[in-house]
């Protein structure tokens, strides 16, 4: 038992170091996290961004995302909200993102390109708000004060290497931009980094499509092929029949040439509104056949393998790795009106961490750098704030609402009208 009277501990020096690594795999600032090499840079970013901009599902459920987060409605909190001065703290920030060049709402927009390439790079650009500035910048307010300017992302595939501190700390991002600009170093500083994940603080975060490629890549193969498939069906297995002499090894150069040409046409048979071959009629002096001949196999019937159950297999396992397969219900037989309530919960879980990374950022790098360059103490730091979108039960509601109607209790109120027409405005996602 403890007498109440124990030594109290010193710290050493070694308590203060940081003694071990992460463990990020990074060579020279390069980090190869992933180990796939088909997803390790530019072949990755171009990979990912193919799965967004090509696959129907995937579009589907980015394009959600972003119509989600732009419904969002963003407030900023004064640090005391009985303390005058931090309430026009509070409205200064709040402005400052009102007064960009870019609009808030598309800011946002931009930083969710991490959740595609796992993280997104912004440069942070101030300007002095003196109205119409001869430097070419605009803002609204003439007070002299330093706002931001513009919060750009620095585009993900031009980002080739990170420059890290002895310990692992993150310096900054050193870009090659594809217009032969040369190498811009931009520091942490002068940045805002939005990752998914910061595992092993990893600067390029996780993509939200990595556990989907598997079945993407695989699927993709295989619609490809059910469309050779089906095109080789309707149009017929081209056979070329020619002379023995255009196979042989003694072949003549212009034989040799023949039989290519041959096969160029065999290979590009199409059906299609500029079908047709022209070929030659000869005929062979012995057998007093033809010498050249071309023909269409039919198909023998129905494939084994139900092509559409397998995409359609790999369409869910995509939704699921994103935990946005609710977006399948509509097109199933199967599933309950309490799954899919789940489904859409768990889905509007994601969207809320993804909210408040994007809000753990501003709120630990931007404001408060904004806030020094204005010379403002700290104790009056405003908070970004965010209210999560929701999806209601419109069944629910308007029984509630028919009913409130009924019994008197609910008279004329133009704001409830309006509110109330943006949630049937609004409602998709059911």
């Amino acid at each position: 038992m403890g007498t109440g009277m124990e030594k109290q501990a010193r710290p050493t020096s070694t308590d203060f170091m940081e003694i071990g690594s992460s463990g990020l795999v990074q060579y020279g600032g390069q980090v190869d996290e992933d180990f796939l090499r088909q997803l390790q840079g530019r072949r990755g970013y171009a990979i990912y961004r193919e799965m967004a901009d090509n696959h129907p599902v995937i579009g589907g459920i980015l394009q959600a995302v972003d119509m989600l987060f732009r419904s969002v409605d963003w407030t900023v909190e004064p640090s005391d909200s009985d303390n005058q001065a931090s309430i026009d703290q509070a409205e200064f920030v709040s402005q400052c993102l009102n007064d960009m060049s870019i609009t808030w709402k598309d800011t946002v927009s931009n930083i969710l390109s991490m959740l595609v390439y796992g993280f997104s790079y912004n440069e942070i650009v101030y300007k002095r708000r003196q109205g119409y500035a001869s430097d070419g910048t605009q803002s609204e307010f003439n007070d002299g004060k330093i706002g931001w300017r513009k919060l750009p992302a620095r585009a993900q595939d031009t980002i080739y290497r990170w420059k890290f501190d002895p310990t692992g700390g993150i310096e900054g991002a050193i870009q090659n931009p594809i217009s032969g600009a040369g190498e811009k170093f931009i520091p942490i500083e002068k940045a805002l980094l939005f990752r998914t994940t910061t595992r092993l603080n990893n600067p390029k975060g996780k993509s939200i499509l990595r556990s989907a490629y598997t079945s993407w890549y695989y699927q993709k193969r295989i619609t490809t092929i059910e469309a050779i498939g089906i095109e080789r069906d309707l149009a017929g297995l081209p056979v070329a029949f020619v002379p023995p002499q255009l196979l042989s090894n003694n072949a003549t150069s212009q034989e040799t040439a023949a039989l290519d040409e041959i096969k160029r046409i065999v290979r590009n048979i199409r059906r299609d509104e500029q079908e047709g071959l022209v070929f030659p009629l000869a005929y062979d002096p012995e057998t007093k056949q033809k010498a050249y001949d071309i023909q269409l196999l039919t198909s023998g019937g129905r494939r084994q393998f139900d092509t559409n159950a397998i995409i359609n297999r790999y369409d869910q396992r995509i939704a699921m790795s994103i935990l946005a397969d609710f977006i399948l219900l509509g097109h199933e037989k199967i599933g309950t009106q309490a799954l899919s309530v789940s489904k859409i919960e768990l889905f509007m879980d994601t969207i809320e961490a993804w909210l408040a990374g994007i809000g753990d950022v501003f709120n630990q790098f931007a404001i408060p750098r904004l806030m020094r360059l204005n010379g403002i103490s700290e104790e009056l730091f405003p908070k970004l704030n965010w209210s999560a979108p929701r999806d209601p039960d419109l069944g629910i509601l308007g029984d509630y609402v028919s009913k409130l109607t009924a019994t008197g209790a609910m008279m004329t109120d133009d704001g409830l009208s309006d509110y109330l027409r943006d949630l049937t405005a609004t409602n998709w996602i059911k």
